[in-house]
């Protein structure tokens, strides 16, 4: 009998123990920056930019045919939040698929890509992301150089060696205070020569996507719709 109440006791303590986890896990994924109302409205389309969910998320179609960016979101950061910036993109010819992560993390979806490159036919495929989802983006361009043309890190950096076939452009905010400026160095070794870094003065973290402050980050100095016009630029200058 007590051998009994022990294993009784035991799996008692199992499950309390399950059931805790499952609960910080709930808790977890319910805790992330959320798409403000300028993303919110941006999600919508318009005439020029058609934005349709897909299996692996949304897929913005401009105008453009020939050019085609999947985009890694930061981590704990609803997808949709960086609606205005790649509505932007669209519009101005590089069609873009934004990929929704479990849990709002990319390091739980790192190939996810796959599935998007399955479903479409374009001339050139770029692939990047914001912060986390950059750092991300980076390890999946490491590994499928030949399907890529290039990557694009928005306030991220790349931890594993990339292809010298492979475009890279890195720009960040002169007020990010979120990114590791030391990491982002020692990863500098990693890009292949040509890679273009630009500076956005003024701009911080959080300005790449439309989710309000984030903890930690700098003031920026200069406008969301700002930021987001000169990395347009700036993304547009790698691919053309």
């Amino acid at each position: 009998m007590q051998e009994k109440t022990r294993k009784k006791r035991g799996w008692l303590i199992l499950l309390g123990i399950l059931l805790v986890l499952a609960v910080a896990i709930l808790i977890y994924s319910g805790i992330y920056y959320h798409a403000d109302k300028t993303a919110e409205i941006a999600i919508q389309g318009d005439s020029v930019v058609h934005v349709s969910k897909a299996d692996y998320g949304w897929f913005f179609d401009g105008p453009g045919e020939k050019d085609a960016l999947i985009f890694y979101p930061g981590g704990k950061v609803e997808e949709t939040a960086y609606a205005p910036l790649l509505a932007e993109l669209a519009r101005q010819g590089m069609d873009v698929c934004l990929v929704k992560m479990p849990m709002h993390l990319a390091v739980l979806g790192p190939y996810r890509a796959d599935q998007v490159m399955e479903e479409y036919l374009y001339e050139h495929w770029y692939i990047g992301g914001h912060s986390l989802g950059g750092a991300v983006a980076a390890i999946y361009a490491s590994e499928h150089a030949e399907e890529l043309d290039g990557l694009i890190l928005l306030a991220a950096y790349s931890t594993h060696p990339l292809d010298e076939k492979t475009a890279v452009l890195l720009t960040y905010g002169s007020e990010d205070q979120v990114l590791d400026k030391e990491k982002y160095e020692e990863c500098l070794e990693n890009l292949p020569e040509g890679a273009k870094e630009t500076v956005i003065q003024g701009g911080n973290h959080a300005q790449f996507g439309s989710y309000g402050e984030q903890k930690g980050d700098g003031r920026a100095t200069i406008s969301p719709e700002e930021q987001i016009r000169e990395t347009v630029q700036a993304i547009l200058e790698l691919i053309r």
